[in-house]
């Protein structure tokens, strides 16, 4: 039997513009690699942390806290040593927590014989989840373990629905190098919106829901529109407002903040679209002091992976 998996734990995008919570979807070329060891040592030890300074206590570990979850409630008969080589910045708005959460609920998942299913996986990665942001949702977490386009039906029972992915969909990024933590972010948002706001929102997200069952791209297009938590989270990041025009005029169907920012996404139909678009964002942000980073990335449709 195995006792030692390599794992790719990829960085997602959560919210989606209008799915605030709900939907998210996970990214190829982005991510974090993780080392899940089984030991004869009973516990969760965390050996190995490379990227950044993270704190090695399983309890204050965000992927600690998650196998710690799962672990408890299985109770095997034997330990597992994580190793974690951080690719995803914290702070970056892409889904750096849930990465680690999901990753090692996913690699003691595998080297015991796969006994819970994905969404039994994502529930205890939600306890790991918790640490970082405060609160238990699942929106990055529901992507990087099923793979492609989720929404959260409910966080409590846990549902996860699975949506398509549109064939020529691909998401563009830009990461400035600041930090927005994800409890700060939350904390702006009001507790009360207009009716005329909430009518708009659900209607998009059930729109982009139909968008994506039927690779509609100009629905794809008309739904990606914030109107309740954009307008808040926006004045965090420099730069937005003309990042979101130059994207939209260099072809993406859409621009919007990934999950708590500071990241923007946008996605396009077409690879040659998206690099225009990143030529486009990039061209915003090279004449700024702001350093930043940029990807394309393909909608990965299978989430974590043994490598």
């Amino acid at each position: 039997m195995t006792k030692e998996i390599k794992i790719f734990s990829p960085a997602t995008v959560a919210n989606v513009a209008c799915g605030f919570d709900v939907l998210g979807f996970c990214l190829d070329t982005i991510g974090d690699e993780m080392v899940i060891r089984k030991t004869e040592q009973k516990g969760i030890k965390i050996t190995k942390i490379e990227g950044y300074d993270l704190p090695f206590e399983a309890e204050k570990n965000v992927a600690g806290v998650s196998a710690l979850a799962m672990y408890d409630a299985l109770q095997p008969d034997c330990g597992f040593e994580i190793e974690i080589y951080k690719n995803i910045k914290p702070g970056s708005g892409i889904g750096s927590s849930s990465a680690s959460a999901a990753g090692s609920v996913f690699g003691m998942n595998e080297l015991l014989g796969r006994p819970l299913d994905k969404t039994k996986l994502t529930y205890y990665a939600m306890k790991g989840e918790a640490l970082a942001s405060q609160c238990e949702h699942a929106d990055n977490l529901a992507p990087a373990i099923f793979g492609g386009f989720t929404l959260v039906k409910s966080a409590s029972p846990l549902q996860i629905l699975e949506l398509p992915t549109p064939p020529d969909l691909f998401a563009t990024l830009i990461h400035p190098q600041i930090e927005i933590k994800t409890s700060e972010s939350r904390a702006i948002l009001p507790k009360e919106i207009p009716l005329s706001n909430a009518i708009a929102q659900w209607a998009n997200v059930g729109s982009l829901v139909h968008a994506l069952h039927t690779s509609d791209y100009d629905l794809i297009k008309d739904a990606l529109h914030d109107v309740v938590i954009e307008p808040y989270r926006k004045q965090l990041i420099p730069h937005f407002d003309e990042v979101k025009t130059a994207a939209l005029q260099a072809g993406a169907l859409g621009c919007a903040i990934s999950g708590s920012g500071p990241s923007i996404f946008m996605l396009s139909k077409s690879k040659v679209i998206a690099q225009n678009v990143e030529n486009a964002i990039r061209d915003v942000y090279s004449k700024t002091n702001i350093k930043f980073e940029t990807y394309v990335s393909k909608i990965n449709t299978e989430g974590v992976r043994v490598l």
